[in-house]
């Protein structure tokens, strides 16, 4: 059976002096949760399993830091998930496209990191050691059990409204044993079709949702309790990232990391720089982190092409053979570089291409495989007006190699900050691992043909590029729920469920972490705060929202809301109206 996040009590009011570390707090009678699974169960909110003696497994943090949105990072511990076929502890006919025009863009698509307005000035903090108590295989949310403490520590209780920073350090609580974790329940229903599609009637009606599409799923039964137009394809904005994430989760190894290597050149005092794919490569001096937790650093490989050059380097030059085609998308927008959405896709380069570490959405290079190799040159005490584009000689010896962090880290931090220039390079390494180039065109079919091939159905489904920065990608609700569903299935299943419960890590959580976190706040959608965890889309009139619910009977419920022709404001508004329903219908 599946594992629910811990949730806020309703009734109790938020604690005054929240501990600073990471605590589980255990109210004497905590709510209960009823998860998906063989047979009917209810549990209370916190990520426990139901049976006896499980293992303990700590659920990643996030974290966004891209302005102008509030972004709240919290720290991460490493991860949990086991490798693929390790055992787990814890598709109606499409209707055919309504005639649309193509969304004229405005702002850089989302990379949601545009579609949020300011609010607050966070300071960037870093991830580090949040930890959440799961027994087995948890599932979604990450949610302070009463009004308490599991969301990550004091800046993001403050900025969920859950309570202060203490002042006191405390240190770590002690491992909890299962018992008062959990309590199994006898009673309780289960959301109905009808009570679903009396709650949405009302929200879904709205005029700001343009034309909506969706369905909400019962992922315990697989059954489709409510659907509009599902069927029907239209733009995803960043939803299309889930596609390219579970792609790569179904057909990589979990553990996979990319290399980034520094080889001898055919010439006496000159180095190759050889990408591998490895977009985070970071700038940073070690032990300063950017927007990606765990990346590599240009320093370690510096380091160690001093020791084994064997002599000074006059000169260094950047081989970016992986990849092949053009670094820009059809339907992509040069002017976002220096909006900060992305720079071309190389299989080299530094933080993304930013100009700014550690911020979310600076102003990008249009030259970041070079920019690397130049850098790389500076730091070895070469010219970098030298640096230019080469190949490394077949043979050569390696100086200095770093690598990545896994790839489901890397799935982790893409999804919660939305990052279109590691969507792209991980749909890359889906197409290499088929054998095919590493290009747009190729990565973006390499996609679509696992999810075919693992029975998705792509009926009216358009990618030309991983990350759904495109305006000419076209996705059903169909699909992403139907992958969100499978992801959220019960253990011992749907095989597919194992390798793609991961995803369930990266979706940002309402009012409180990534592209969510200053949504959520108004009247009329602030009771999905907390319990609503979703990956977002954002482009100049398309609104995506797709992810998991727990209503008040502690049900999970997936959903899928695609809108076009809308609003970004009132649109993205309308949409967490429906999803907060969802939260406080029971449904019955």
């Amino acid at each position: 059976m599946n594992l629910t996040e811990q949730l806020p009590r309703p009734a109790v009011p938020p604690p005054a002096d929240p501990p600073t570390q990471p605590a589980v707090v255990v109210p004497a009678d905590p709510p209960t949760l009823r998860l998906p699974s063989e047979h009917t169960t209810k549990m209370p909110v916190n990520n426990d399993r139901a049976r006896q003696d499980p293992p303990t497994v700590q659920m990643p943090a996030m974290e966004a830091t891209d302005p102008p949105t509030v972004r709240v990072r919290v720290p991460r511990p490493a991860r949990p998930w086991p490798a693929a076929g390790a055992p787990q502890v814890d598709e109606n006919v499409p209707q055919p496209p309504p005639q649309l025009p193509p969304p004229p863009r405005e702002a850089p698509a989302e990379d949601e990191h545009h579609e949020e307005q300011p609010e607050v000035e966070v300071p960037a903090q870093r991830r580090g050691g949040r930890k959440l108590v799961l027994l087995g295989f948890a599932l979604v949310a990450v949610v302070a059990l009463g009004a308490g403490a599991v969301f990550g520590g004091p800046t993001v209780l403050t900025a969920l409204g859950l309570g202060g920073p203490s002042t006191t350090t405390v240190p770590p609580p002690a491992p909890l044993a299962p018992t008062p974790q959990l309590r199994p329940a006898t009673t309780g229903t289960a959301p109905t079709s009808d009570g679903v599609k009396a709650a949405l009637a009302g929200p879904a009606s709205s005029p700001a949702l343009g034309t909506l599409t969706g369905s909400v799923v019962d992922p315990t039964t697989g059954s489709t309790l409510w659907d509009s137009n599902s069927g029907t394809p239209l733009t995803p904005a960043s939803a299309g990232k889930l596609l390219t994430t579970s792609a790569a989760l179904l057909s990589l190894d979990p553990q996979t990391r990319f290399t980034t290597t520094v080889v001898a050149g055919s010439e006496p005092g000159t180095v190759v720089l050889v990408g591998g794919g490895d977009p985070t490569l970071s700038s940073l001096p070690v032990g300063k982190e950017s927007v990606y937790p765990g990346a590599a650093h240009l320093d370690d490989l510096v380091a160690q092409v001093r020791k084994a050059a064997g002599g000074p380097v006059r000169k260094v030059l950047v081989d970016t053979s992986r990849y092949t085609g053009d670094g820009m998308a059809p339907g992509w927008d040069s002017n976002d570089i220096a909006g900060g959405s992305w720079s071309p896709i190389s299989p080299v380069m530094l933080d993304g291409g930013r100009s700014k570490p550690t911020e979310q959405d600076p102003p990008r290079t249009p030259t970041p495989d070079l920019d690397a190799a130049k850098e790389l040159a500076k730091r070895l005490g070469a010219d970098p007006a030298q640096s230019a584009k080469g190949s490394a000689p077949s043979g050569s010896a390696v100086l200095g190699s770093v690598s990545s962090a896994p790839l489901t880290d890397l799935v982790d931090n893409l999804l919660e900050i939305s990052d279109n220039v590691l969507a792209e390079a991980v749909g890359r390494e889906v197409a290499r691992s088929a054998g095919d180039p590493a290009s747009f065109s190729s990565g973006s079919q390499a996609v679509l043909k696992v999810l075919r091939d693992n029975k998705f159905d792509l009926t009216g489904v358009t990618m030309v590029d991983g990350s759904g920065l495109s305006t000419n990608d076209r996705v059903t609700s169909k699909l992403l729920s139907s992958i969100l569903t499978v992801a959220a299935g019960p253990d011992g299943g749907d095989p597919r469920t194992a390798k793609l419960r991961p995803l369930l890590n990266g979706l940002p959580v309402a009012g409180g972490t990534g592209t969510l976190a200053s949504r959520y706040k108004d009247a009329n959608s602030v009771a999905g705060k907390g319990l609503v965890r979703a990956k977002t889309g954002t482009l100049s009139g398309v609104n995506t929202l797709a992810g998991v619910v727990l209503d008040t009977e502690g049900r999970v419920l997936v959903f899928a809301l695609m809108s076009n022709g809308s609003n970004i404001d009132s649109g993205r508004a309308a949409l967490d109206v429906l999803a907060a329903t969802l939260r406080g219908c029971g449904c019955h």
